[in-house]
């Protein structure tokens, strides 16, 4: 590892990979980790000794008492949903305002928001995107907007500057004719987080991360959702509203492309994706109701159950492209455990055209596939590479030559042990 880098841990597919887990298992290597992209709409689940945590927010590298954790300008914060999140980790005995500081520049999201988000959702009919209703695009249109309320506003004639921007949404609410909402309680707790929020570092955490970097220390930057939800990027309309990229980690973070060094790709060894939107390779079957349960494919935020899939390479290949993926994390390959056979998309075909690239639109394309045995042999008590199943290996070898990247790094259970270095 190079000194004074910056390190990226991405998902690089649909999201919910385990993002929170592989960066709960780095933190030990780095100074900082810093979360530089989306809000509460990611869920970050982490489980060791027994115990399990969601973080939707807060940095995955909280629970390492020597590390600074960093809320970047790119994310977007409600505080009421932060100040409940704290309190979990308060009350599991973690010490937050000292080791947790958040950028003066990152957005608040308001409770009328929310009560946007769930209008606009109204509104669109059949043609819903599938948000998880927590405000997190109507803040991003806000923050293009130039109307947007940031942290650094908690420190300066804050009431004003809600009470303007609570009026301006309250009016689009009017002309939407989306009346019947009440946020009087919402309202309260939301409040009450802003004061919550006032004891922990506000600060221009860009500064801080590039003192840090210029000292030498060693910044992880941890991503949220996945890149196929980039709002440049992903499958538009049925994305997030914010870079999840590799380019996000400059934008979200405040540091330069010359400080980036390792960009971590973390993917499943199948498929999935919550929410609406074209998703070739799902499966409508009793397999893919297999992987559902076999791999708890639920969202940890909403609690929806993910479509779920072979491997998708087009998808795949895409991503490491677009993000410069130096390796790749590949996880929860022992829900596959009980197959005889592992099918792998490796092209689409639609009208007679069969392509293995990424189309502008992947709305009507079918997956064309490959087929490889399966292990047939339970991963999760491996500790070692050596102890793979021969057909494991193969499988993992046919990713790294179609994708031409590197495995580094094999999960094959949920704990903090079951994470294998290559």
């Amino acid at each position: 590892m190079a000194k004074g880098k910056v390190d990226a841990l991405l998902g690089i597919v649909f999201g919910d990979e385990g993002k929170g887990k592989v960066v709960d298992y780095f933190t030990p290597r780095y100074d900082v980790v810093a979360r530089f992209a989306g809000g509460p709409n990611a869920g970050h689940t982490i489980i060791f000794d027994g115990k399990k945590f969601v973080l939707r927010s807060i940095p995955s590298g909280i629970f390492d008492e020597k590390i600074i954790n960093i809320i970047g300008n790119g994310c977007v914060i409600a505080p009421d949903l932060f100040m409940a999140e704290a309190h979990e980790l308060e009350a599991a005995g973690y010490e937050l305002t000292e080791r947790l500081h958040i950028s003066k520049r990152a957005h608040l999201i308001l409770p009328t928001h929310r009560v946007l988000d769930r209008a606009y959702e109204a509104a669109k009919g059949k043609n819903k995107v599938g948000t998880t209703g927590k405000g997190i695009g109507p803040t991003y249109s806000d923050k293009a907007a130039r109307v947007g309320l940031r942290v650094g506003d908690i420190l300066n004639d804050f009431d004003t500057k809600y009470q303007a921007l609570k009026a301006r949404h309250e009016q689009i609410l009017r002309d939407l004719h989306y009346t019947d909402y009440d946020i009087t309680e919402e309202e309260k707790v939301w409040l009450e987080g802003v004061d919550y929020m006032r004891k922990f570092h506000l600060t221009d955490t860009e500064v801080e991360l590039n003192q840090a970097l210029l000292e030498g220390k060693n910044v992880l930057a941890e991503g949220a959702q996945g890149s196929l939800l980039d709002i440049d990027h992903g499958t538009y309309p049925y994305v997030s509203s914010s870079n999840t990229t590799s380019g996000g980690v400059c934008t979200g973070l405040g540091v330069a492309p010359n400080k980036i060094d390792r960009i971590f790709g973390i993917f499943k060894a199948y498929s999935t994706r919550v929410g609406g939107g074209p998703f070739p390779v799902e499966l409508f079957d009793s397999v893919g109701d297999t992987i559902r349960h076999i791999g708890n494919e639920y969202g940890a935020v909403t609690g929806r159950n993910r479509r779920c899939g072979w491997l998708d390479l087009v998808a795949l290949k895409y991503a490491i492209m677009i993000n410069g993926v130096t390796d790749l994390v590949m996880m929860k390959g022992d829900v596959l455990d009980d197959f005889n056979t592992i099918k792998v998309c490796t092209a689409y075909t639609k009208d007679g055209e069969t392509r293995t690239s990424m189309p502008y639109d992947t709305e009507g394309w079918q997956p064309v596939y490959e087929e490889l045995p399966g292990w047939k042999t339970p991963l999760t008590a491996l500790r070692s590479e050596a102890d793979f199943p021969e057909a494991f290996k193969q499988y993992i070898a046919y990713i790294e030559q179609a994708t031409g990247t590197p495995i580094s790094i094999v999960s094959v259970g949920p704990d903090r042990d079951a994470t294998i270095i290559r």
